[in-house]
């Protein structure tokens, strides 16, 4: 028996105690099992953790489950992953409501390099099909690595392109690795657990309940670096999804669509509200990102403006100089109103001239 992963199943069950709180008792006992060996009166020291947790904590009978859900780990082979555990997703580490503990399945290294999610409607449309055809296409040959939830819809479309492109691609589940749901996408997963594979933070035995989606959603937008919303109506699980990368620091994306498309209504709305940048191709993601690899080509001659300004001149030398600034930094030492530098950035990167990064980093 792994008694320590013993105590961190065993922690996760404890009600009250959550992800945040978790971590929280782990970080000042030093270890799952020394929460559990913690007296009463060290543990209510703790901030945040008051009677309930403590005597939820010191009166717990968890061991037997997680008895149980370790034989079901070993005989199907999986891979626990604890939040200390070096091949737990870094990404997720940045996210204060990051699971305290994973399941995973698969042959994909979930820190790779890059990692966009696609998501979207359930009821997706022979247009939305097609657009997440042509962006993974455009991105097949930058090694990206697909995330989305196994769902109707985007989802499926989403990882059936990414392996019939041979890009990798993680299913995140909103249950227990004990099931697929829906059932339809039984050997989509299969194929999945070769180029890819499939990840929860629900032990087996968990079903796919209602109120599990909006928890697999924060792993799909922490895990990633990028999500790219293809349709959604004004309200469902792909905004909840955006909502949620904007709040972990992470771009979004989103392709437009008619005004009066249902299934565009969404998307427009987080063009419309600076929430999701325009996106057309998949070109646009790889340069937004950084992840065309692709040599840029450059007008390094101010006199190929010919309507050039003083304010682009003095943009264009700061970021010639500096090879990569920062927007804030172009502001400070041009001692332009931050709405001028805005303006001569637009200008430049029209031209051709400049390209932001992620993080509104310039350079040629």
């Amino acid at each position: 028996m792994n008694n320590e992963l013993l105590y961190q199943i065993a922690l996760t069950l404890i009600p009250n105690v959550g992800d945040v709180n978790g971590k929280k008792l782990v970080a000042y006992c030093g270890s799952p099992e020394a929460v559990f060996n913690e007296k009463r009166k060290q543990l209510m020291k703790i901030p945040g953790i008051g009677h309930v947790i403590v005597s939820n904590i010191l009166n717990h009978n968890t061991f037997d489950r997680a008895e149980k859900e370790i034989a079901f780990i070993e005989k199907y082979k999986i891979k626990p992953l604890f939040y200390t555990d070096p091949d737990y997703p870094a990404r997720l580490l940045n996210c204060e409501d990051g699971p305290m503990l994973l399941f995973y399945k698969g042959t994909a290294n979930l820190n790779a390099g890059r990692i966009l999610a696609v998501v979207g409607t359930r009821r997706v449309t022979n247009y939305g099909k097609w657009r997440c055809e042509e962006i993974l296409n455009d991105l097949r040959e930058q090694g990206i690595m697909i995330v989305s939830g196994l769902a109707y819809g985007v989802d499926s479309c989403g990882h059936r392109k990414a392996l019939e492109y041979e890009m990798e691609t993680i299913g995140v589940l909103a249950h227990g690795l004990d099931r697929i749901y829906p059932g339809q996408n039984r050997k989509l997963a299969e194929r999945m657990l070769e180029h890819g594979g499939l990840l929860t933070e629900f032990m087996s035995e968990t079903t796919p309940d209602r109120e599990n989606f909006p928890k697999r959603n924060r792993i799909v937008a922490g895990i990633s670096d990028a999500v790219l919303v293809i349709e959604s109506g004004r309200r469902g699980g792909a905004l909840i999804t955006a909502d949620l990368a904007g709040s972990y620091n992470r771009d979004v994306f989103a392709v437009p669509g008619k005004v009066n498309d249902e299934m565009s209504e969404g998307c427009n709305f987080l063009i419309k509200t600076n929430r999701a940048a325009l996106c057309e191709t998949g070109n646009d993601i790889a340069y937004l990102m950084g992840w065309d690899d692709k040599p840029v080509k450059k007008k390094q001659q101010p006199e190929l403006f010919v309507n050039m300004t003083e304010e682009e001149t003095a943009v264009f030398e700061l970021i010639k100089e500096a090879k990569e600034i920062a927007i804030d930094e172009i502001v400070l030492k041009s001692g332009l109103s931050t709405s001028k530098v805005a303006a001569a950035l637009l200008n430049l990167e029209f031209e051709g001239i400049v390209r932001s990064l992620p993080g509104k980093i310039y350079t040629m």
